[in-house]
């Protein structure tokens, strides 16, 4: 098991509209996964529920957004663990 909550970078990157999100948590915990435009507007949720430690992924289909730079984050009861960059190009 993990020994820190942590946020890996999405394969692949840059992607054309799907692409897998990584991540990995210590603890059982509220998580919130969200994908963020570069004005901090949050353009989709991914996760916002409770989960088990270790190991999960998502896939993120961004069919309906416009291509260019976003940045997803994961929290883990409220707090933020880490943010990374990810690239649409269509």
């Amino acid at each position: 098991l993990p020994r820190t909550a942590e946020l890996f970078q999405n394969y692949p990157n840059p992607f054309n509209p799907v692409t897998t999100i990584s991540y990995a948590l210590s603890t059982d915990g509220q998580v919130e996964l969200g994908v963020y435009n570069l004005n901090g507007q949050l353009v989709r949720s991914l996760v916002n529920e409770n989960q088990a430690e270790g190991n999960h992924k998502i896939e993120f289909n961004a069919d309906d957004l416009t291509s260019g730079l976003y940045i997803y984050e994961l929290k883990v009861d409220g707090k933020s663990v880490q943010s990374r960059k990810l690239i649409l190009m269509k």
